[in-house]
């Protein structure tokens, strides 16, 4: 039944506050505290039933998420009217203070329907924003009761809303694409995952700070550097329940103005979240796929995230955890509204449920749309579900090139296998082939000669669940010197971009076989009138040098476009790029 064959970030964020790190990063729950750090116990935790098996967890991810429950929390978080990171914390009907409340009581009323096992907590810190200086996440933790209780699975959203000021205290900032839709997404799985039983321990965080500067992840994130917690996944999700696209939206976009999308979704990684996107999306068409009434197509992105963009995933990439983000396709504006004719919803007091179309007082057209919203909160569960299972990870995998083959040795002195080699073309951002292997080290004999391939590895439980990636390794593949166009006698190449032409962003890539001897490398990017656009600085180390050339705010117009490999003041190879946005 189980798995077969399969065929540098510019981070733009207005500064509302002053500069300073957050102080005094408290957990204000002592026994949540404890179970953070892995200090408990799993007999202490342990349901009536235990239900753990993953494709029991599975189904019952996929038959309890609801779009009515998604609903009724957006509902309730649009009657706070104004949710933003320094608003009232004191009155009981508006503002971050009565959020948050609310959000702390709903997850200790999923507690108390599961034996009290969900436990709730704020994340308090101290620093000015939009002129308060102390902030609370609010969160809930499931404790693990497997071997690896100690490493932590988040899914994350703002709870935090805007107008066009960041720091607008009193306008109606409903906030229900940007992002109510996420913060019902990590509700609705805290109620449903909450009955299940898994080795590690879930985390359910709603951030605050995130509109002023991802402060509210900075904060959980520096706590668990601080205390050496064991981070195996951060999935977050903002701007995860809209599907009508804006007359403006951040590169790379929508098709237009209305346009519906309820199909997609895109998941934007980096680093070490580009495996924990892939293992994702692997989950996705093995384990949920083909049990999904409405079937989803999920978008590995090339980018963090959109162009100019950001989320609470980065401050946890930044500490080295696997973190991605989850965002619709179709997004209601750029997030600009002060540029001239900006019509859109997002970053607005526009950002508002839907609205009535028939003067009944009635909500009748919603622009959130909640079985959008549910799939997406199945997809997060699953992943969710998988990382907190699967076995440990292989440590490494190492691969060398042999006569006629590629031979790889899987690093992994804790496990004795089964294992999965990951397979994929430097052309695409997927694995393009995935095979069981029995043995640690082997040599394969099918791949493509003359082809650059990235290979990583996962290991298997008993159930068929396979761990996280390990992280990629670049070979290229030969049978003889004559089949290796890609390689000067330098043992320098610059490959062409990938993909091309492109619209949101393109990977240029330098191929360096072995060391060099030089000073300065650059690639420089020009138009066709030889005007450099742009100038990335490179170290030619042994392996592949990515580059990741995106447009900004659709800066440039369509047309072909050339990047140039310099070496010691020499242009060493020039190739053309088409940018069709």
């Amino acid at each position: 039944m189980k798995k077969r064959c399969f065929l540098s970030l510019s981070l733009v964020l207005s500064a509302f506050c002053s500069i300073r790190a957050q102080q005094d990063i408290t957990v204000t729950n002592y026994e949540v505290e404890r179970i953070l750090g892995g200090d408990f116990e799993a007999d202490d935790y342990l349901p009536s039933e235990v239900i753990n098996h993953p494709e029991d967890i599975t189904d019952g991810i996929l038959a309890e998420v609801s779009a009515d429950s998604l609903k009724q929390y957006l509902i309730a978080l649009s009657a706070f009217e104004n949710r933003n990171t320094g608003s009232d914390t004191s009155s009981a009907t508006f503002g971050m203070g009565a959020a948050r409340r609310w959000a702390y009581d709903k997850f200790l009323s999923f507690s108390a329907r599961q034996e009290g096992r969900l436990r709730v907590s704020y994340l308090q810190f101290d620093q000015d924003i939009c002129g308060m200086g102390r902030h609370r996440n609010v969160f809930a933790v499931l404790p693990g009761i497997g071997p690896h209780r100690n490493e932590l699975v988040f899914v994350e959203g703002h709870l935090d809303s805007r107008c066009e000021d960041a720091c607008d205290t009193e306008c109606m900032a409903h906030g229900m694409e940007d992002n109510g839709s996420g913060s019902a997404l990590v509700l609705e799985l805290a109620r449903v995952m909450s009955r299940f039983a898994f080795d590690r321990t879930l985390v359910f965080l709603l951030t605050t700070g995130e509109e002023q500067g991802l402060y509210g992840a900075e904060a959980f994130a520096i706590y668990c550097v601080q205390h050496e917690i064991p981070v195996r996944a951060v999935y977050n999700n903002d701007i995860i329940g809209g599907v009508i696209c804006g007359q403006t939206a951040s590169p790379p976009g929508c098709p237009g103005l209305n346009q519906v999308d309820s199909i997609n979704v895109r998941l934007y990684s980096t680093g070490p979240g580009r495996s924990l996107a892939r293992f994702a999306y692997l989950e996705y068409q093995e384990e949920l796929l083909h049990k999904m009434p409405v079937p989803a197509v999920l978008n590995i992105m090339s980018r963090e995230d959109r162009v100019g963009r950001g989320g609470d995933h980065i401050p946890f990439r930044q500490r080295g955890f696997p973190a991605l983000r989850f965002t619709s396709a179709n997004e209601h504006g750029d997030g600009n509204p002060g540029q001239p004719g900006y019509d859109d919803r997002q970053h607005t007091r526009e950002d508002v449920l839907g609205v009535d179309t028939d003067g009944d007082s009635v909500i009748d057209s919603f622009f959130v749309d909640f079985n959008y919203l549910a799939r997406n909160a199945i997809i997060n569960g699953n992943s969710m579900a998988m990382s907190a299972l699967g076995p440990p990870a292989p440590e490494d995998i190492i691969v060398e090139r042999v006569d006629n083959g590629l031979r790889y040795e899987i690093v992994d002195p804790a496990g004795d296998g089964p294992y999965r080699l990951g397979i994929r073309p430097n052309t695409t951002l997927y694995i393009d082939t995935l095979i069981d292997v029995a043995s640690r080290s082997d040599t394969l004999f099918f791949l493509e000669p003359a082809t650059i391939y990235y290979l990583n590895a996962t290991a298997v439980d008993s159930n068929g669940i396979e761990s996280h990636f390990t992280d990629e390794k670049l070979s290229f593949f030969t049978t003889s010197l004559k089949e290796q166009p890609y390689l000067s006698e330098a043992g320098i190449t610059l490959l062409q971009n990938r993909p091309n032409p492109f619209d949101e962003a393109t990977t240029i890539s330098v191929l360096v076989e072995r060391p060099v001897r030089y000073s300065q490398a650059f690639v420089r990017v020009a138009d066709a009138q030889g005007r450099e656009l742009a100038r990335y600085s490179i170290e030619l180390k042994p392996g592949m040098v990515d580059i990741l050339y995106g447009y900004e705010k659709h800066q440039y117009q369509r047309g072909t476009y050339y990047y140039s490999l310099i070496i010691d003041g020499q242009v060493y190879d020039t190739k053309a790029m088409v940018y069709a946005y």
